[in-house]
């Protein structure tokens, strides 16, 4: 599917040097001098890196939370799709009105607010009054309306399935306020130079909701195949649902803490003329039509998978390879949509610790250097991230690729099908993988043009390319079997990903001239060398535990833990070594932030 969540990553500064690339004559000179480290590069390594933890460790527990709903309800199993669905809807629905004009839009208004003598108290004040009131509107419609939701968000559903949906989604709809909450109070506090609590955040949702699994498993013990629909109950929608929404709603209402801690004495205050909502109207605009036919593509992709849930009914509806399998193990092969959902966060995750809050950080600067017409600044800090990305993104891919069928594993539940949910969960990851390092570059390069309040032009790269993926997926789809959706799905958001690359790069240099592309490449091809050496290396590691059968990798979710972990240590090690003796300056750029707060790591790398 396109990219429009960034459902929420960091990273180190790059070397202080610029290449021939990204140079100019007016340009003032650099210090070069060994070991020095602009001001201003400390304090964004010192944000993305307090960033970078919290994402790590809130994605760390989010794996958590799916890989024990899984042991709870299964990953290709019929309630745990049905779930799936009510659960993601909000997340989607809240980006589709107002993600975008929270995340991107608003944040230069309250950068410039700050300047004033109330520090934007006022301007502030009045624009989260705003926000809460259409939020709070939005969702009271949306929760009054599940029914039809659900209805129109899936496809080929029973009537027993419908209804279990909806009831779910009557308790995970009120997330789309506490979405919302938790966004703008995010960006006034990024928009304040406090960008750790906006990431830290989820972390407490995660640990919420975990909570509520545990309990659920406490109750009612773990997903053992059967007809889970004839037997469930309103106590296990209370747990599951309510749990899920209950961690949504913490984590909005903990940024209250440190937005209190600003000192700027908001308040609710009503009247809204003279803010400039007009012209920020007409930014917002574009990117609110982003949102919208971006999301609603989205949501029409989610429908096409909720398909495959269906046709595990259909006993001629089996993947390739499954004859002689029984119908259990057949019907478990088939990708619904929480297999896909699981693969995606898995292949999302490198992208939400490496790119998205790095990102951020690099937005305000960037935000900066185009409002005070310093177009190299610009052009030297859109390069400099895009080459630094590389190290962590390029072995990232690679890895996943490696790992993809213990990965899947993982989340392939306890059950007696847990084999064939990891295939299914493994294949999907292998296809979304391939796409991570256009998925990052593509966003990144889209914050150059929000940075200059143009939400024009990434309205047109976004919008043509998830029209395209609509077209692709259902033109695809109409001509192969229910089993193969989420597979095209996959497959056509990766296509989604390069051509938004490629039509952003041409852009960007349209506009601001040449970032250094030739070294971004070079740094690129670089990284995939060494991630290809280390993948050999990691193939065969894989190979000794039985990762190419049905050997101790695949006997347990703990074992291919094990794996996942023995072979990731091998093949990062074997990464860093090559790196180091290609002498890679990004690599430094990279581990300086993390070798500060981890003990004795520079030591062991050198950083």
């Amino acid at each position: 599917m396109s990219s429009t969540h960034a459902p929420r990553t960091k990273h180190s500064a790059p070397p202080e040097s610029p290449d021939a690339e990204t140079t100019d004559s007016s340009a003032p000179a650099k210090d070069e001098s060994a070991g020095h480290v602009p001001a201003g590069e400390k304090n964004a390594a010192r944000s993305s890196a307090v960033m970078a933890a919290g994402t790590l460790l809130s994605r760390i527990l989010g794996f958590v939370r799916a890989a024990l709903l899984t042991v709870a309800i299964g990953s290709t199993a019929l309630v745990a799709d049905v779930f799936e669905s009510a659960n993601t809807i909000p997340n989607v629905i809240y980006m589709l009105l107002a993600g975008g004009v929270f995340n991107v839009v608003l944040v230069p208004q309250l950068i410039k607010h700050a300047k004033d003598a109330d520090r934007g108290a006022d301007y502030t004040s009045r624009l989260m009054t705003l926000a809460v009131l259409v939020m709070g509107g939005f969702t009271l419609v949306l929760t009054l309306a599940a029914a039809p939701l659900m209805a129109t968000l899936t496809s080929g559903w029973s009537p027993e399935m419908l209804t279990l949906g909806t009831v779910f989604a009557l308790w995970t709809l009120p997330q789309v306020f506490f979405y919302g909450l938790y966004a703008v109070v995010g960006q006034v506090l990024n928009a304040n130079g406090r960008f750790g609590a906006y990431m830290w955040a989820p972390v407490l949702n995660n640990v919420v909701a975990i909570a509520a699994i545990v309990l659920y498993l406490a109750m009612f013990g773990r997903y053992a195949g059967g007809d889970q629909m004839a037997d469930w109950t309103t106590t296990q929608t209370v747990i599951l649902a309510g749990g899920h929404t209950l961690g949504i709603v913490a984590q909005a209402l903990i940024l209250f803490l440190p937005l209190r801690g600003l000192g700027i004495g908001l308040r609710p205050k009503f009247g809204w003329r003279g803010m400039g909502l007009r012209a920020t109207g007409r930014l917002a605009g574009f990117t609110l039509i982003t949102m919208v036919i971006g999301n609603v593509v989205n949501l029409l992709c989610s429908r096409l998978v909720t398909g495959a849930t269906a046709a595990r009914a259909d006993a001629g509806s089996r993947v390739p390879g499954t004859q002689g399998w029984s119908e259990a193990m057949a019907q478990a092969a088939i990708p619904g949509l929480t297999a896909y959902n699981m693969a995606m966060l898995i292949a999302v995750l490198p992208h939400s610790v490496f790119v998205v809050s790095m990102a951020t950080v690099l937005f305000n600067r960037l935000t900066r250097s185009i409002d005070e017409g310093d177009l190299v600044e610009a052009r030297r800090t859109t390069g400099q991230g895009l080459r630094v990305f590389s190290i962590p993104l390029v072995f990232s891919t690679v890895a996943m690729i490696v790992l993809a069928g213990p990965l899947g594993r993982v989340f392939g539940s306890s059950a007696d099908t847990a084999l064939a949910s990891g295939l299914a969960i493994g294949q999907v990851i292998l296809i979304l993988a391939i796409g991570l390092p256009f998925r990052s570059a593509s966003f990144y390069l889209m914050r150059a043009f929000y940075a200059s309040e143009d939400a024009k032009t990434p309205m047109i790269i976004q919008v043509t390319s998830a029209l395209g993926v609509l077209a692709l997926s259902y033109g695809a789809a109409a001509l192969a079997p229910a089993w193969s959706y989420a597979y095209i799905v996959a497959a056509t958001g990766t296509l989604s990903f390069v051509y938004q690359f490629v039509f952003a790069h041409v852009m960007i240099v349209r506009r601001y001239g040449d970032y250094g592309f030739a070294s971004v490449v070079r740094a690129h091809a670089q990284t995939g060398l060494a991630a290809a050496g280390s993948a050999v290396l990691g193939c065969l590691v894989l190979w000794l535990l039985g990762g190419y059968s049905d050997g101790f990798a695949w006997s347990s979710i703990m074992t291919a833990l094990i794996s996942c972990a023995v072979v990731g240590l091998v093949m990062g090690l074997a990464y860093v070594v090559t790196l180091r003796m290609m002498r890679m300056a990004e690599l430094d750029a990279f581990l300086r932030p993390l070798a500060a707060r981890v003990p004795g790591l520079g030591r062991v790398v050198g950083a």
